[in-house]
């Protein structure tokens, strides 16, 4: 399989974080020729919203995806109803950036509950209510499937078939799928899901590595060749589907890559990701 475009790269702008502030993230990924971004949206709360979209098409970055909506389960109605609303508040942020997709991280159990399927329900009614927000305003909304390590603290939607199936039951219009390597590479049914998916559902496409052994769940991911995950072989998976779109390394590395010169960790992304994926 032949190696990737290098602009096929976009950076997350979490794997520079702790080191960088948005503008800070977007002047680098000009510098490095690393032509997509995908922003989260305390940075952009920072840096303000029209500051940050002037900023990007100045630079001419694409937004390969804004992080992030989601997290729809909650106690009662009002609780509900405020998550929504701040989820209106993200679909409009998106657009304003022109980003290609709304990445969701759907939310896990309610705090003190251990009603799996009624936090699951409760998605399915959120992600309903905020399709008929998103659809009209031409926002594409990307669920996220995050490994079943976080369904009770980040998201209940654990696999590609669970994102598939909500894409089944709620329609295809403006709704697809994040496919993350880190959370979906264990998957004995990652080829018949993406498959399944087709190039219309798969909305984003995140790399990084597992490392094993691991220090920490959350705060540990690999730079792509550091780890178990044949990030290249899952990328063919994915554009035999259809897939054309960015290849956005996102990397959570307290012990490691947040403590480096975030210019060497640009430059090492643009290496690795020619090498492996």
């Amino acid at each position: 399989m032949p190696t990737p475009h290098p602009h096929m790269l976009s950076l997350n702008t979490a794997t520079v974080r702790q080191q960088w502030n948005l503008r800070q993230t977007i002047e680098g990924c000009a510098r490095h020729d690393i032509r997509g971004i995908s922003p989260w949206r305390d940075q952009v709360a920072e840096l303000g919203l029209q500051q940050a979209a002037q900023l990007i098409r100045q630079h001419d970055l694409s937004v390969t995806g804004y992080c992030r909506g989601g997290m729809f389960p909650a106690a009662d109605a009002r609780a509900r109803q405020q998550k929504l609303e701040d989820n209106y508040r993200a679909v409009d942020e998106a657009l304003e950036l022109n980003a290609r997709c709304l990445v969701l991280v759907v939310g896990g159990l309610v705090p003190g509950s251990r009603d799996l399927n009624g936090a699951r329900q409760q998605v399915h009614d959120g992600l309903s209510a905020l399709l008929e927000y998103a659809r009209p305003r031409g926002m594409p909304l990307a669920i996220e499937p995050l490994h079943p390590m976080y369904a009770a603290d980040r998201a209940c939607v654990n696999s590609l078939k669970q994102a598939n199936d909500l894409c089944d039951a709620l329609g295809d219009q403006g709704l697809g799928i994040a496919v993350d390597v880190y959370h979906t590479w264990w998957d004995a049914d990652f080829a018949q899901e993406v498959q399944r998916a087709g190039a219309h559902r798969l909305l984003a496409f995140h790399i990084c590595d597992w490392l094993s052994p691991t220090q920490d769940l959350l705060e540990d991911r690999g730079m792509m060749g550091d780890g178990v995950i044949d990030i290249r072989g899952l990328r063919q998976l994915v554009e035999q589907q259809g897939y054309q779109g960015f290849h956005e390394v996102e990397i959570f590395s307290r012990h490691n890559w947040w403590q480096r010169d975030p210019d060497e960790v640009l430059r090492v992304c643009k290496a690795r990701h020619q090498e492996y994926c």
